[in-house]
């Protein structure tokens, strides 16, 4: 069907306009977490909010006050969970994913590669990234939590204190 009615219209633009103005406000409200680098986490609450959002504006069986509140229970359960990872590790390492060192001192460490389903031509193209030209000139690369590669130059790796979070990179 390509048309109902005018109502139908009318009703998604005005419920549209303001479901999207109270999505900005409650995410403005909720602070930069919610919408920083995300992790498998963050992820699920946003494609939540953008369902949420979609079922407000083309259900007419759903209210906007209770889309509204919908988004802001999303939010509110993300800040808390955020919040409780702050304070327990135990509930952060529930909720949230470790690093993990893909390379370490010029080497690829073939089981890291296969649990975490990257490819030898992955890590190499983050290598390449950053103006390397191989990976002995490489102390580490570390996928990180949101699934970005983080590499570390051996020239400038430091005392390594910035891979303390980061299984295995202890010298070995």
């Amino acid at each position: 069907m390509f048309f109902d009615s005018w109502g139908g219209l009318l009703r998604v633009a005005v419920i549209g306009a303001c479901a999207y103005v109270s999505l900005v406000v409650v995410l403005r409200l909720s602070g930069k977490r919610t919408l920083g680098k995300m992790n498998a986490f963050d992820l699920v609450v946003t494609v939540a909010l953008g369902s949420t959002l979609a079922t407000v504006l083309l259900s007419s069986e759903v209210a906007l006050a209770e889309g509204v509140l919908a988004l802001a229970v999303l939010v509110g359960l993300q800040l808390a969970v955020a919040w409780i990872s702050v304070r327990s590790q135990r509930f952060r390492a529930a909720v949230k994913s470790r690093p993990t060192l893909l390379a370490w001192q010029g080497r690829l460490r073939d089981r890291a590669l296969r649990e975490q389903r990257v490819s030898r031509a992955e890590v190499l193209q983050a290598v390449r990234s950053k103006g390397l030209g191989g990976l002995d000139q490489v102390t580490a690369v570390v996928l990180e939590t949101d699934g970005t590669f983080s590499v570390i130059p051996a020239a400038s790796a430091g005392n390594l204190g910035a891979l303390g979070d980061v299984p295995g990179a202890t010298g070995e």
